[in-house]
């Protein structure tokens, strides 16, 4: 059996890539902060496909949080082979308008959390060996500046921080065969009852600054995650592959 946590599970990205990933003789551990509605739906799904399935909440910003749910997987199915970490959010207010507070947060529930995931991962991702996969989603946010580009600087800074972290991980877990990598999507199609960073009247206009001229959807970022934690991408590690529509050309 092949254990993946996935944090951020309930909607969006990180319920694509449940969907995507979720298979016989696999056990998918979904994760969100509060939607517990929407990971039983998505836990459904994967039971439907042939998963086994655990549900666990908490805010990944509260320390401690990153550290339990690899815990509680590793726990529960007795091994932890993928961590897929999807959970977070943005924040669109400038320099001099975002507070100590606002920064502190995006830090917490992105890069700290990702610290903590993987810290704890660490020695089963070695044990796992070639099967280990580490991808955590990062965003266009920390790549696409100016160009009339609307800027997120906490969450960008968060952002960098997790991908620098990665490639890091990367090389430390690379002779053991573990791979790590990021995906950076571009604007992605929210689910319709989900929050929308960017006002949903809005979408046309932020669609006229990506090459293919619209937003992307969550299956399509999926689609490379799952590939990512695939036996197919075994030597491809400490990238950041980007999944915009070319909007960082």
């Amino acid at each position: 059996m092949r254990v993946i946590l996935i944090t951020g599970a309930s909607s969006g990205i990180g319920a694509a890539a449940a969907r995507a990933v979720a298979a016989p003789n696999t056990a998918l551990a979904l994760h969100a902060r509060k939607n517990r509605p929407g990971l039983e739906k998505v836990g459904s799904a994967v039971a439907a496909a042939g998963g086994e399935v655990l549900l666990l909440e908490g805010d990944l910003a509260h320390r401690g949080t990153g550290t339990r749910l690899v815990e509680e997987t590793a726990a529960k199915f007795g091994r932890f082979d993928v961590l897929v970490s999807n959970a977070g959010f943005a924040d669109r207010r400038l320099v001099g308008e975002v507070d100590r507070a606002a920064w502190d947060a995006s830090l917490a529930a992105m890069t700290s959390a990702f610290f903590e995931m993987v810290t704890a991962a660490k020695p089963w991702l070695v044990k796992s060996g070639a099967q280990g996969r580490v991808v955590a989603v990062s965003s266009f946010v920390a790549h696409a500046f100016a160009r009339g580009i609307m800027s997120f600087p906490a969450s960008a800074a968060a952002k960098a921080g997790v991908e620098a972290l990665a490639r890091a991980l990367a090389a430390d877990l690379a002779p053991g065969g573990v791979t790590v990598n990021c995906v950076a999507p571009g604007f992605i199609e929210k689910d319709a009852d989900g929050h929308a960073a960017v006002p949903r009247e809005r979408m046309a206009k932020v669609s006229e600054s990506i090459p293919m001229r619209r937003y992307g959807k969550a299956v399509e970022v999926a689609n490379v995650i799952a590939f990512l934690c695939s036996a197919q991408a075994s030597y491809i590690t400490g990238q950041t592959i980007h999944v915009n529509g070319g909007l960082t050309l």
